[in-house]
């Protein structure tokens, strides 16, 4: 029996895609982007399950939960998939290792070059990916063509978090924000993904309110090392929204159940929301240097302050 495992919270536009999709049809790559909590990593793995399920199917998506594929995957321990988290460095390591925090492009390089233990697809997950200049040269060509049977995997929260040589050779799959309805509910039965990622984003989130009205703001519960670009991603997110609203009060926004709120910010230039949405694209880019999280939280507050 095929388990219905597949009604992932903002993730029905993707489940649409992939129920029409047979294995044969599959790419060889996808880039699954969407805001921290939207379920990108658990649809991966549950994706990943489905492929490597030995009980048949009728579709593409489903898995029995029972078989010995599912059992291995569920333990973490199915030799044809491969997790890891965070940035991929070129790596000096000689090891043969990939799972965990600390993959390098050499044991990605080392990983796609091997056969199937079992026979089937090869799935590497990365998630919440991001590429040094010289990790992504070293895989290019694995992400141009991988060899035959391998399926890549990756998540983020931003697609600019990724070089555009990375994501050419990718499809893109977006995933909806959550709404705060819904995210009260997954944290009320304890399914939300990632409690640590709710909270700073939760943190982010009422920083931004307190910068631009004035008030106090402690960007510390969102501005750390593990949290900065995801928290940088909603401050920049709720700014394009805040811009929108100025524009046209009936601008969708990316953040829809913000609208109210927004509405209620005190009237700002427009051309001042512009230059502090640059302003925070840059602190992106500076995040992902050796600057403390605390500065680049800093420089984001200066720009979305800023009278003139």
């Amino acid at each position: 029996m095929i388990a219905g495992e597949f009604d992932i919270t903002g993730a029905a536009g993707p489940t649409r895609l992939f129920e029409y999709l047979t294995p044969d049809a599959l790419s060889h790559g996808y880039v699954f982007i969407g805001p921290a909590g939207a379920g990108k990593k658990t649809f991966a793995r549950r994706l990943a399950q489905s492929l490597l399920c030995t009980t048949p199917k009728p579709g593409l998506l489903g898995y029995c939960g029972h078989c010995s594929a599912c059992a291995q995957v569920a333990s973490g321990t199915h030799p044809d998939l491969y997790l890891a988290e965070g940035q991929v460095k070129i790596g000096e390591r000689d090891g043969a290792g990939f799972h965990g925090e600390d993959a390098t492009a050499r044991d990605l390089v080392r990983q796609l070059s091997l056969h199937s233990y079992a026979g089937g697809k090869r799935i590497f997950i990365l998630g919440d990916v991001e590429f040094t200049h010289e990790a992504a040269n070293a895989l290019l060509k694995f992400f141009e063509e991988p060899p035959p049977g391998v399926l890549l995997l990756l998540t983020t929260t931003s697609a600019t978090r990724l070089l555009p040589t990375v994501r050419s050779r990718l499809v893109e799959v977006t995933f909806a924000p959550l709404s705060d309805a819904e995210r009260a509910s997954l944290r009320a039965r304890g399914l939300l993904a990632d409690d640590a990622e709710d909270t700073s984003r939760d943190a982010a989130v009422a920083w931004f309110y307190a910068t631009v009205t004035g008030g106090e703001a402690d960007a510390a519960a969102w501005a750390t090392r593990a949290t900065l670009s995801e928290g940088l991603d909603v401050v920049k997110t709720l700014t394009r929204d805040w811009l929108a609203r100025r524009l046209s009060p009936d601008a969708p926004l990316l953040e829809p159940d913000q609208a109210q709120r927004l509405d209620a910010l005190p009237p700002r230039d427009p051309a001042l929301i512009v230059r502090a949405l640059a302003a925070i694209g840059e602190a992106e880019r500076i995040a992902h240097s050796n600057v403390s999280p605390a500065l680049v939280a800093d420089l984001a507050r200066m720009a979305l302050i800023a009278r003139a």
